[in-house]
């Protein structure tokens, strides 16, 4: 993988630094893969799809799916795509119980979870590796031994970067503080929560910012749980959308890309419709006083909506 390879296909959002590199700064989230576990060759066209519009930055994990979305990727991706391709650890798939994954924070559960995915994604390294902690959001109970110290993490994260099995450490779900902490380490993104709705993270964004750390916000339109605020709802984006002649989805994630210049979009579809969709993004404009309109829209909060 490499940048100097000439390129045909224009960068859907433009280009942004990430781990060494540069990438579309709108990729492709493939948490919602497994929509299509019944037709896994509906999910390699639209991989192949995203591909083809420029897409050569992929966020995944094992525990979408349980491993369904890794094994698509395996499927649809060729060496020649140079695709940077993103997973993260701390959580695991689980079978029982009333959510599909678990909590796996002990330093040999992360190296066992990098390992799944290199066996799923069919690589010999994944490009960066996010951690996915719990430090902020909604609280889950914390079984035992799952509470870890972040130096033990970070630890066997920079192992496992050391011995080639990931090349960049990247954080999921974490406090500015969590991030100052791990500075020393290198840290290549960050993943939170954030939206035009949901800007609570501000000045983690700003440290990123600050320090060259790509911003990739998951949520970008709004949380995706019933009864929170979702940035579609929002007279004033509904409004620009008119103006523009684009939907309110497109207005919220063009924000996103206003917003900061090391934002990185992975908005996530299993319809190649939407995904169409999605990296049209990068061609809505949005002049001074739509972007002042936006800016102006306050902060939700599930009661607020």
């Amino acid at each position: 993988m490499n940048d100097s390879a000439p390129m045909t296909t224009p960068r859907p959002g433009g280009i942004s630094p990430f781990n060494g590199r540069t990438v579309s700064r709108i990729g492709f989230g493939a948490m919602q893969l497994p929509r299509l576990h019944e037709d896994r060759e509906s999910a390699v066209r639209l991989v192949r799809r995203a591909i083809e519009l420029g897409v050569d930055h992929i966020d995944t994990a094992q525990f979408y799916g349980h491993g369904f979305s890794n094994e698509v990727l395996c499927q649809a991706l060729a060496e020649g795509d140079d695709v940077m391709v993103v997973s993260k650890v701390g959580w695991d798939p689980e079978t029982e119980g009333p959510l599909p994954m678990r909590l796996a924070q002990r330093p040999e559960q992360l190296r066992a979870s990098v390992k799944e995915n290199l066996r799923t994604l069919g690589l010999e390294q994944i490009p960066v590796v996010n951690l996915r902690r719990i430090d902020v959001g909604p609280q889950v109970p914390i079984p035992e031994g799952q509470s870890v110290d972040l130096d033990d993490q970070l630890a066997e994260m920079a192992a496992m970067r050391d011995e080639g099995l990931i090349g960049g450490i990247g954080l999921s779900t974490v406090t500015a503080d969590v991030v100052r902490q791990a500075l020393p380490l290198g840290i290549a993104c960050v993943q939170n929560a954030y939206s035009l709705v949901d800007r609570s993270d501000e000045d983690l964004l700003n440290l990123c910012v600050t320090e060259g750390i790509a911003w990739v916000p998951y949520f970008p339109l709004g949380s995706a749980f019933p009864g929170f605020p979702k940035v579609a709802e929002e007279p004033d984006v509904q409004s620009i959308a008119d103006q523009l002649g684009a939907s309110p989805a497109q207005v919220g994630l063009a924000w996103l890309l206003h917003h900061a210049a090391n934002t990185l979009l992975i908005p996530g579809t299993a319809s190649i419709d939407h995904l169409e969709a999605n990296i049209a993004t990068g061609d809505v404009h949005l002049d001074e006083e739509m972007t002042g309109r936006l800016d102006q829209i306050p902060v939700r909060t599930p009661e607020q909506h």
